[in-house]
């Protein structure tokens, strides 16, 4: 694997706008941020007076609440497929360079982040918090940086070189409430409808040309009539991917300005609209498994892998699914159009890692915060995880067709919103509502209630 610079040639990541605005939304204390879905992360308390003021000063100077450790605990949701295989690819970086500390891997699976909060705030509201957890940066960190629960990192981890690699926006979300608490190591596209070549070829399907959601609902009519396979490869299980779903049907349809009216609040003067999603997700849900109640989604892309079914939107993780796959080769086997309408979107989330107060192993945890912003650790991590870096330095040789493809549509996107469904653009409390809202809309399919819900919800 190459570490050097890349020339001009290899085309570096614009220094340009990232993310559309994430909306000034209220946001709300610890107490009220529990999170109780479950899919690829789910979980929240509250006590008195054991947070700091959010400098970091706690006497000894580097916010440990004990002894520094060479034990390092890390909490993260990263245990299907491709994912825990790139995390793992990190790690090995990471004590190749610092073989001294022992790493406590303490996975808190459940999708789109669904369980860790529980378990995260709970033990740091405790004073017993993990030496570093994984997180969404943007409006996910405000439980804690509004209580004083993470420490700046601005000079211990952020030095020169690096707030110069990372992309200016990607440091804004870093800093919610103004000083540096998170590290960055990756940027998901959301607005991807994957597909298996072979199926849509037996339905005589072209993806390319669905120009919009009400056009998906017609392919899936055909690949259901003309095929075998499960059109939509879709879980719920847990009400992420409904959500994530929904955001991009109302993207597709509506477009990013509307989009950002929802983020900002504006449900009622958008209600056609919400409903009209709405309403195509309920279509959509036809088409889905049999089981897609009792599967995750990793275990719909298998069906997709095997050709049981011809095509899943969700992240462009699952093309991290794809590329360990034996004999799925991306162009021949698989393929991607950018969800139907979104063309010119790149709809964001990006995974962090902080640096909690009272840290109990706190030279591990600025060693390990440091390599995870390095251009080895994101070399190493995106490539498998199906993600592209947010630093503006790092080598593309690795990352193979797909990933440069991405890589070339972030660089010429028009905008990159961030997303509901990941916590990055809306407060955590209205996030756990809108979960709620759509667990239940998987069950029931009922529009009036959703629509309340979602309204309510912000």
């Amino acid at each position: 694997m190459s570490h050097d610079s890349p020339s001009d040639e290899t085309g570096r990541l614009t220094r340009r706008h990232y993310v559309a605005g994430a909306g000034t939304l209220a946001t709300v204390g610890i107490a009220g941020c529990s999170d109780d879905g479950n899919g690829s992360g789910d979980d929240g308390g509250a006590d008195d007076g054991s947070a700091d003021d959010g400098s970091g000063d706690d006497g000894s100077g580097d916010g440990s609440g004990g002894d520094a450790s060479s034990e390092l605990e890390i909490i993260h949701w990263w245990t299907a497929g491709g994912e825990e295989d790139a995390y793992n690819a990190m790690l090995d970086g990471f004590r190749e360079e610092n073989p001294d500390v022992e790493i406590v891997d303490n996975p808190a699976p459940g999708g789109a982040g669904s369980a860790i909060d529980a378990v995260v705030q709970n033990r740091v509201i405790d004073g017993n918090p993990p030496s570093t957890f994984q997180i969404w940066p943007g409006q996910a960190l405000t439980p804690y940086t509004n209580e004083g629960l993470l420490e700046d990192i601005g000079d211990s981890v952020w030095d020169d070189d690096m707030r110069e690699a990372y992309l200016d926006d990607v440091v804004d979300l870093s800093s919610p409430a103004g000083d540096l608490v998170a590290v960055p190591i990756n940027i998901h596209r959301l607005n991807n409808l994957f597909f298996n070549v072979s199926v849509v070829e037996e339905a005589d399907i072209d993806p390319t040309d669905i120009d919009d959601p009400q056009g998906l609902l017609g392919a899936l009519e055909t690949i259901d009539a003309e095929t075998d396979a499960t059109p939509l490869a879709h879980q719920t299980q847990s009400p992420w991917s409904s959500l994530q779903l929904w955001e991009n049907i109302f993207l597709g349809q509506q477009g990013v300005d509307d989009y950002q009216s929802i983020l900002d609040g504006d449900v009622e003067g958008l209600e056609d609209e919400v409903r009209s999603a709405l309403e195509l997700l309920a279509d959509y849900l036809d088409y889905v498994p049999e089981d897609a109640g009792s599967i995750s989604w990793d275990q719909g892309n298998d069906e997709l892998i095997n050709g049981n079914a011809a095509v899943i939107h969700q992240g462009d993780w699952a093309a991290g699914q794809y590329e360990g796959a034996s004999g799925f080769e991306f162009g021949e086997d698989w393929d991607m159009v950018p969800f139907p309408g979104t063309d010119g979107v790149y709809h964001s989330v990006i995974d962090s890692f902080v640096f909690p107060t009272n840290n109990p192993s706190p030279e591990a945890t600025e060693r390990f915060l440091n390599y995870a912003g390095s251009v080895d650790a994101q070399e190493r991590f995106n490539p498998i995880k199906g993600s592209i870096p947010p630093r503006t330095d790092v080598p593309m040789d690795e990352f193979g067709d797909f990933l440069s493809r991405q890589f070339d549509d972030f660089q010429n996107s028009n905008s990159q919103p961030p997303t509901i469904a990941h916590g990055t653009g809306v407060a955590p409390a209205i996030h756990s509502a809108l979960e709620e809202v759509f667990a239940n809309f998987n069950g029931n399919l009922d529009v009036d209630t959703a629509y309340e819900g979602i309204r309510d919800a912000f």
